[in-house]
């Protein structure tokens, strides 16, 4: 898949987002589900939210990109050239995340924008991009993304604390949902939306039996550097590598983790023949 296309790129800034369907292949799904699912520090670094609905949003946060398979999705060819088009000059990572949305007990989120917070960390302007990636299927019945479709051209809106989350100015979230078309972004593994961080956006509870896990990965725009420091990184060139490197990697990656299991199996089946060996002999 290359990256996005002249016509791809107006839809975004025309709605304030796109969605890429099969953005990336089986493959490079496969080894990213494989990967989240069996990631025991996925699991460990997750923190929650209260979503102010009664339920909770579980996530994973990390700014730098670093040479996992998480990082290649992130740093590859596709996905940066895709950014820097959206954002029409270099773009660096600004953060990754992973959404863990776990049957029956996924919580909200509120309508908010990403800019109503990144604003806050010295971003003076809304350069700024995001990719969800789908990991599991997203529906309606899990809790998928929804839009308001040209809510970007809205500018910033004022948040407010609702739960723990922060979310947009009810008053002004409610004048929108009015005028604006809402889109229920029902994406298949692979699908990847690329949303501007000024579109108003939030998802439901996950009350159905299955999970919704979603990687995200979000890019600022070089000439944007944040003026002050914050929990997220100022500018630092992005080291993009080749498509082939998903693949690679998690190829790389399973190949060792399958042999440990092989090794661990093999030991094992030796262990069981020394004690029946051992048993035979005191028989």
């Amino acid at each position: 898949m290359p990256a996005l296309t002249a016509d791809q790129i107006a839809a975004y800034h025309r709605d304030g987002f796109y969605i890429a369907r099969q953005f990336f292949d089986g493959e490079e799904t496969g080894l990213l589900r494989r990967a989240a699912h069996e990631d025991h520090q996925i699991d460990k670094r997750a923190f929650d939210r209260a979503d102010g609905e009664g339920g909770t949003v579980r996530l994973t946060i990390w700014n730098h990109p670093g040479d996992s398979l998480y990082g290649m999705f992130a740093r590859c060819e596709r996905m940066v050239e895709s950014a820097e088009a959206l954002l029409c000059g270099e773009a660096y990572h600004y953060h990754s995340k992973m959404i863990l949305k776990e049957p029956k007990v996924g919580g909200a989120w509120a309508w908010h924008q990403d800019y109503g917070y990144w604003y806050h960390n010295g971003c003076l302007y809304p350069l700024m991009t995001s990719v969800a990636i789908a990991v599991d299927p997203a529906t309606r019945t899990n809790g998928c993304m929804q839009l308001l479709k040209g809510s970007h051209h809205m500018g910033r809106v004022e948040h407010q604390l609702t739960g723990e989350q922060t979310g947009a100015d009810p008053e002004v979230v409610a004048a929108a949902c009015e005028r604006l078309e809402r889109v229920y972004c029902e994406l298949d593994p692979g699908d990847a939306l690329f949303f501007h961080c000024n579109v108003l956006h939030r998802s439901d509870r996950n009350d159905s039996h299955d999970p919704r896990w979603s990687l995200i990965c979000c890019y600022n725009a070089a000439r944007n550097d944040p003026f002050k420091d914050s929990h997220h990184p100022r500018y630092s060139p992005l080291d993009r590598v080749p498509d082939r490197a998903i693949v690679e990697t998690g190829v790389r990656r399973f190949a060792a983790d399958d042999e440990a299991w092989i090794d661990a199996d093999q030991a094992m089946d030796d262990r069981r023949r020394q004690l029946a060996d051992q048993q035979a002999r005191e028989r």
